[in-house]
């Protein structure tokens, strides 16, 4: 090994000794920790200074050099590991010796070491997602830097905060989550100075080359559908709201605009008076479809009722299904005795949709009363099993198909009908 003396003639060394002698607690200079512990290259003396600096490596100064030791730069490296980011797997199915299910399979979320399971089953891959944003939203802390250059805010951080400031106070807040997850799958490795014409119509076309994560074919026996242009759009809507927010809030130094697709051709059909009536007469006589054929039980009259509130005022889906026998938070209701359908929820700002007081029509209130007298309706209007419903769209259509075979309706196209269909409970004969 090289060496030389020093001014009173003691040997000293000159090279890295040879790398048997060298233990994981050895103190080396950092050019030779370096030669050592990156023997195929690509890690500097610099590299290493910027990590100690970081407080990711240790190291000591000892008259005046700096030292460090393998173990060191083992720890360090652990440290450094880049684990795989939060993702959704399904955990199969465990079963017993004899062949007997005793554990169905789930879709859990995986973080690094860390297992969470959604209980959702194989084929609720929608509900799996939408767990999978709130663990998101719920970890991850996006960069709220002010007045910074459009180049410089990642679209993910404008979509994390839109999910934390303005989601929550959505009446449909986990449908919100929905379309922010597919604008994420789409923008999240782009930033704001990438938002343009060129990249919404290139979104649009990715989102309508798609079908619907939501579909279970295997369990209805259709293909899922397509996504549609008009839902691409309501995405970007979304996106616009979260950029238009962030700027808001003082986070980006200039304005972002979103290029929307035009708009679907407005409806110019709606119910007619006869198709009102058989519609309401399907959902009222629908019953329960079993392996070995129907049963007696009825499972649409809530839908009925359901239907037949919206062609009596005019009210959208879900303020009918959020519709409750006495004033409730987060809801509105109906005053049996004074007549009038509150249909703003309480406690809940007004949007455009306005959803002012409406009189109830003399018959829809007479039937109203029954259905609270009877116990039909016990705290909501609409209810199922006795408990308020979220929704009727399964139920809805059931009745479409039943009593409109080969013809569209949507939910909120009864109160479009209302103006047609002032005596359809007569005319369908329910007064139940």
């Amino acid at each position: 090994m090289p060496s030389w003396k020093d001014r009173e003639g003691r040997v000293m060394g000159n090279s890295t000794p040879s790398p048997e002698n060298i233990g994981p607690d050895t103190p080396l200079r950092l050019q030779d920790a370096v030669r050592l512990a990156f023997p195929a290259g690509g890690m500097t003396v610099s590299g290493l200074r910027t990590e100690a600096t970081r407080g990711r490596l240790k190291y000591w100064r000892i008259a005046g050099k700096i030292f460090t030791t393998l173990a060191a730069i083992a720890e360090m490296r652990e440290q450094c590991r880049v684990q795989p980011g939060a993702r959704l797997w399904l955990r199969p199915e465990k079963r017993n010796l004899d062949g007997s299910l005793r554990e169905r399979a789930v879709w859990v979320i995986r973080d690094g070491p860390s297992k969470i399971s959604t209980s959702c089953a194989a084929e609720d891959r929608a509900g799996a997602e939408r767990a999978l944003g709130d663990y998101l939203a719920s970890k991850y802390r996006p960069n709220r830097g002010r007045g910074r250059h459009p180049s410089e805010i990642l679209i993910a951080d404008v979509l994390a905060i839109y999910l934390t400031d303005v989601a929550p106070r959505h009446a449909r807040e986990d449908e919100t989550k929905q379309r922010v997850l597919a604008l994420d799958a789409w923008w999240q490795d782009k930033t704001l100075a990438d938002v343009n014409g060129a990249s919404c119509r290139a979104y649009v076309d990715h989102r309508t080359s798609q079908r619907w994560k939501s579909a279970r074919p295997k369990k209805t026996g259709r293909e899922p559908r397509m996504v549609t242009t008009a839902a691409a759009r309501r995405e970007l809507e979304d996106l616009r709201s979260a950029i238009n927010h962030h700027r808001r809030e003082g986070l980006c130094s200039e304005i972002v605009s979103v290029v929307l697709p035009p708009r679907g051709v407005i409806r110019e059909r709606w119910l007619t008076r006869s198709e009102a009536a058989r519609l309401l007469w399907a959902a009222w006589r629908a019953r329960q479809v079993m392996r070995d054929g129907d049963t007696q039980r009825a499972v649409g009259r809530h839908v009925a009722r359901f239907i037949l509130v919206g062609l009596y005022t005019g009210t959208r889906s879900a303020a009918i299904c959020g519709a409750a026998l006495m004033p409730t938070v987060g809801r509105g209701h109906v005053d049996l005795e004074a007549g009038v359908f509150y249909r703003l929820a309480i406690g809940r700002q007004q949007t455009k949709k306005r959803q002012p007081p409406v009189p109830i029509p003399k018959r829809l209130l007479a039937h109203m009363r029954r259905w609270r007298d009877r116990g039909v309706s016990t705290k909501a209007v609409v209810e199922w099993n006795g408990k308020p419903v979220k929704s009727v769209r399964k139920g809805f259509e059931a009745a479409v198909r039943a009593a409109l075979s080969g013809q569209n309706a949507a939910r909120n196209s009864v109160n479009k009908t209302r103006g047609t269909s002032t005596n359809t409970t007569k005319i369908a004969g329910i007064s139940k």
